[in-house]
């Protein structure tokens, strides 16, 4: 299955003060395991940025004013997204700065049904503990020290490792190609994989084992 770990940049945190996006990163996932798909892009938003979110990001308004704007690269950022679940850590505001966004520009909004929102599941799994994306990587032990300022495809890619663990998935999920499970095949391009070799014991080993275990289970070894 196909989904889109999303993170958003903006000037300022409410799209009723006029807020915009400065910036759009993008990594696709397959059965939850990042493929070489990307989206990125910055943005001009028309608009100062915040002293505090230049603080958050770092973009400047010199910087912006000479990107493309949202009307540019939304039909690039919807073909991207197209078909595929959504993942982001706080859904609500990535989606309201988009759908924003997407609305002076008379298109069709996006809808929080076909999102899943981490900062819920963090929310479910640890009740009452800190749940940021900086307090998760600790908690998982996953390295943010790339994190100086809050840009979006590092913080996709650390939403990445944040989801896999949410869903208790340890390892990515794998894609079995034969039945005696030699090779094994971890994405559809066939560029990262491992293999595992079964090692069957001989009938004197198992003979072997068993006498042991029998012998073992005579001992008294709390004498």
């Amino acid at each position: 299955m196909k989904e889109v770990i999303l993170d958003t940049e903006t000037t300022g945190l409410s799209v009723r003060d006029g807020h915009r996006i400065v910036e759009i990163g993008c990594i696709e996932i397959n059965n939850l395991i990042p493929t070489q798909n990307k989206f990125h892009c910055y943005l001009n938003p028309e608009r100062k940025v915040s002293e505090k979110a230049l603080e958050v990001h770092g973009y400047t308004d010199e910087f912006l004013s000479t990107q493309k704007k949202f009307s540019e690269i939304v039909d690039e950022f919807l073909n991207f997204i197209e078909n595929k679940k959504l993942v982001i850590h706080n859904a609500e505001f990535d989606l309201s700065h988009l759908n924003n966004e997407l609305g002076l520009l008379g298109r069709k909004k996006l809808n929080s049904e076909n999102t899943v929102d981490t900062l819920a599941l963090a929310r479910d799994k640890f009740p009452g503990s800190p749940i940021s994306l900086d307090a998760l990587c600790k908690r998982y032990r996953v390295d943010n020290s790339k994190r100086t300022h809050h840009t979006a495809l590092i913080d996709c890619d650390l939403l990445a490792k944040i989801y896999i663990n949410l869903l208790d998935q340890k390892e990515p999920t794998l894609n079995f190609k034969n039945e005696d499970n030699e090779k094994i095949i971890i994405n559809p391009k066939n560029i990262n994989q491992y293999f595992k070799k079964i090692v069957k014991p001989t009938e004197e080993e198992l003979k072997l084992h068993k006498n042991y275990l029998k012998n073992s289970l005579k001992k008294n070894f709390f004498n």
